[in-house]
């Protein structure tokens, strides 16, 4: 099965629902910054929980979200827009604990609780909406559901997940968002309150195989979800060698003048992705020519 997101409605329009399957895609940022398994576990979470809050957006727009906890993994970027695409990379990748006194990945220990989840949101205006909440847990799906209730004013739950194999590599990995419509009534809320509070953990219901649109029948219940869109969702990154010469050129001439008489040649590389871009003594001179 490939890595996939849905779009659904729930309980008569009262309801808005997403989920996906992110193995995939959160086993290539394992893959390209070698996260050890409580890092690859918050990483994947923050990228799942982005690829469903990039999904909420339209056309071209696109979002950064930055989590800030304070702990030993250092802060946490994820950028994604609204076709599925999403990329991240923690600071500190080769951080791991002993399992939680839950016998899970403890990922909150490894993120921290006292500082700040930010989302900036590129919805092509001339300024970017800003949405910033503290920290409440660490453990990140309880963080982003405070995101949406104190920041968007949206009554969510965010359930996301992260199975690591014995090598590192990624087992599984998903989530839902669940949002309660204006004028939801309180018979709906107090049936998804039931469920959520029996269901098992979402990493146990990705362990078992579970589709995205299985995870929304456990959720919600199959018989009240109408699903509405399917998006494929991979890991890709849009850095590339072009625009790391025009990077260079911003530079300016004495500038890359200098890294000319200093090392004859340049790398750069990039933090999402770890894609790395070499320049030769020839390449940089070229570049010269066309800086400032």
């Amino acid at each position: 099965m490939s890595d996939y997101l849905i779009k659904a409605l729930a309980y008569d329009n009262q309801v808005r629902a997403y989920a996906v399957r992110t193995t995939d895609t959160v086993g290539e940022a394992q893959r390209r910054h070698y996260t050890w398994p409580t890092a690859s576990a918050a990483l994947g979470r923050a990228m799942t929980a982005g690829v469903m809050m990039g999904a909420m957006l339209k056309g071209e727009n696109k979002l950064t979200i930055k989590i800030e906890g304070g702990g030993p993994i250092g802060p946490i970027l994820v950028d994604s827009d609204a076709k599925g695409h999403v990329r991240g990379y923690v600071t500190n990748p080769q951080t791991h604990f002993d399992l939680n006194q839950q016998g899970k990945l403890d990922v909150a220990r490894a993120v921290g609780t006292t500082g700040m989840l930010t989302v900036v949101k590129d919805i092509g205006m001339r300024e970017n909406f800003t949405g910033q909440v503290p920290i409440v847990s660490g453990e990140l799906g309880e963080d982003f559901t405070y995101y949406f209730v104190s920041s968007e004013q949206v009554p969510s739950s965010v359930g996301v997940g992260v199975l690591v194999n014995p090598d590192n590599t990624i087992l599984a990995a998903g989530g839902f968002i669940i949002q309660l419509m204006p004028g939801t009534s309180e018979e709906t809320i107090s049936i998804i309150e039931q469920r959520l509070s029996t269901i098992e953990p979402i990493s146990k219901l990705i362990q078992k195989g579970l589709t995205p649109e299985e995870i929304l029948f456990e959720v919600l219940g199959e018989e009240h979800v109408k699903v509405l869109e399917k998006m494929p969702v991979e890991f890709r990154c849009h850095c590339s060698r072009e625009r790391i010469s025009n990077a260079l050129i911003s530079l300016g001439k004495e500038e890359i003048q200098s890294i000319i008489e200093e090392d004859e040649q340049a790398e750069a590389q990039c933090h999402f992705c770890n894609e790395k871009y070499q320049f030769s003594k020839e390449e940089l001179e070229e570049l010269k020519e066309n800086a400032m």
